[in-house]
């Protein structure tokens, strides 16, 4: 909800930051006359109830203005993404990383796998695992995700206590076997 928020208040703003600019724009061309603009500033300056109107607005598009500075500035960066479990002796942090390296090392256990990469996501039914994976191309690809979904799961769930929800692998290629030559010295 309060991304939702944020972005309407990032097209406000970028709306009257729009219609500043043009006005700005047609008097620096002279497409509103000399006149007009002086009389404006006048109203801002005399007549209440433009002025009102006036500081109004501008108060109102500076609150979004530092709304959306304090949005854009990083957080802290000693926050590591996590996923926290609250046990009976206190609260245990394990960091997504630790589940990525350890997913990783589960999927390297099952032959035929040549290059892997692992990123973990976290669901209300539990973790969502997915790994991109070269294979060497003899080995039964269903075969080896199979073993490799059970592996990773099962390894997960031992050394964390986390439920997997579901591991998701992506054969992304087979590794291209290089062809060996002799070479001949005459």
């Amino acid at each position: 909800m309060v991304k939702v928020i944020d972005r309407l208040l990032l097209f406000v703003l970028s709306v009257v930051v729009l219609i500043v600019g043009c006005s700005v724009l047609l008097c620096a061309l002279g497409w509103i006359p000399f006149d007009k603009a002086v009389n404006f500033a006048r109203d801002v300056y005399f007549d209440l109830h433009t002025a009102l109107t006036f500081i109004s607005l501008t108060v109102v598009t500076m609150l979004i203005s530092i709304r959306l500075l304090i949005v854009s500035l990083p957080r802290s960066s000693a926050v590591v993404p996590s996923i926290d479990q609250r046990t009976e002796f206190g609260d245990i942090r394990i960091s997504m990383e630790t589940v990525e390296n350890l997913s990783l090392k589960a999927a390297q256990r099952t032959r035929g796998v040549k290059d892997l990469k692992a990123r973990v996501k976290v669901s209300p039914a539990g973790l969502e695992i997915i790994i991109r994976a070269i294979v060497d191309g003899e080995t039964s690809i269903p075969q080896l995700t199979e073993e490799m979904q059970a592996g990773v799961k099962k390894h997960i769930e031992e050394i964390t206590g986390i439920p997997v929800a579901v591991v998701t692998v992506f054969i992304a290629n087979i590794q291209q076997s290089t062809p060996t030559f002799k070479s001949r010295v005459e």
